[in-house]
């Protein structure tokens, strides 16, 4: 019997694609300075979590970091994206 990988919960927990759910496990990882939690660790946390939407990587990190599931030191959150005006109205 296959085992489910963990970025296969999180794809369909989210109903997004498989390297979708690759990259976002990945940067939730990559959101913590030097130590990193395991993938298996990052499903069972969200899968706790009643997230109606899908969370940012961030935003699962600084959650993580918040309720004690990963207490180490979080990166810099990622920059905003601003639309810019629309100059041809």
């Amino acid at each position: 019997m296959d085992k489910i990988k963990p970025f296969e919960k999180i794809a369909a927990q989210f109903q997004i694609s498989k390297e979708s759910a690759k990259y976002f496990l990945n940067h939730v990882q990559k959101s913590f300075k030097k130590e990193k939690p395991s993938h298996q660790l990052i499903v069972e946390f969200v899968e706790k979590q009643s997230y109606e939407f899908t969370p940012t990587p961030y935003d699962v990190a600084s959650a993580m970091k918040e309720s004690g599931a990963w207490a180490y030191d979080l990166n810099f959150p990622p920059p905003a994206v601003v639309d810019e005006e629309d100059i041809y109205k």
